[in-house]
C-alpha cells in the first residue's frame, strides 16, 4: 500500500482500532524525513561537500544544506564553521515520493538484506537507518560518484512510543526481522 493511500478515510477506521486511540488526530503519522551525510573528508577536499549535495539533491529531488562545525576539535583537525556534512529535510509530497520509493524500491534492492532490526525503532518511535552506500538509489549513476559515502535516513513520527512508531512502520511496509 502506498503511504499516500494509509490515511484514506476508509482505512481510519482500522488503524484507530489497531493503535487503541479514540480520536482520529491521535493516530500516528509520519511528519518528516531528514537524510544525513557526514563529510570527514572535507577537511582536506573542499570539494567533496558540493558533490554530496550535489548528490542528495538528486536523490530527493530537494536542494541539500551543508552543515558546519559547531566547535572546533583539534585531534580531527576540524575548525569551527568547517562545513563537514550535508542533510536534507524532506516534508509534504517530496515525503511521500521518498518515503514510497524506499520501501518499494530501494530496500528490496539491497543484497542479503534480512529486514531492518527493531532496535532502529527509538523510544519515541522514530526510525533511523543507516546505508553503507549511496549507489542503492536507482537515481545515482555508479560511474558519476568519487567515492562510496554512508547515508543516514531518519523518519520523524509523532508516534511517542516504541511501539506504536514500529506498528505504523509494519503498517506502512518497512520490513523488519522476525
Amino acid at each position: 500500500m502506498l503511504y499516500k493511500d494509509f490515511y484514506a478515510p476508509d482505512h481510519l477506521k482500522g488503524l484507530l482500532q489497531q493503535f487503541g486511540v479514540q480520536n482520529v488526530f491521535a493516530v500516528p503519522r509520519i511528519q518528516k524525513i531528514v537524510l544525513n551525510v557526514g563529510a570527514g573528508e572535507a577537511v582536506t577536499n573542499k570539494n567533496v561537500v558540493d558533490e554530496i549535495a550535489k548528490q542528495l539533491g538528486i536523490i530527493t529531488g530537494q536542494k541539500a544544506v551543508i552543515t558546519k562545525a559547531r566547535k572546533s576539535v583539534s585531534a580531527f583537525k576540524i575548525r569551527e564553521g568547517l562545513p563537514i556534512g550535508v542533510k536534507v529535510t524532506l516534508r509534504g509530497k517530496k515525503m511521500v515520493a521518498f518515503l514510497d520509493k524506499l520501501v518499494h524500491v530501494v530496500i528490496p534492492l539491497l543484497k542479503d538484506f534480512r529486514g531492518i532490526k527493531g532496535t532502529c525503532v527509538d523510544s519515541y518511535g522514530n526510525l533511523n537507518i543507516g546505508f553503507s552506500e549511496q549507489t542503492i538509489f536507482p537515481e545515482i549513476d555508479y560511474d558519476a560518484i568519487d567515492k562510496m559515502r554512508g547515508l543516514q535516513v531518519t523518519i520523524s513520527t509523532n508516534a511517542r512510543s516504541h511501539e506504536k512508531g514500529r506498528k505504523l512502520f509494519e503498517l506502512i511496509g518497512i520490513p523488519f526481522v522476525k
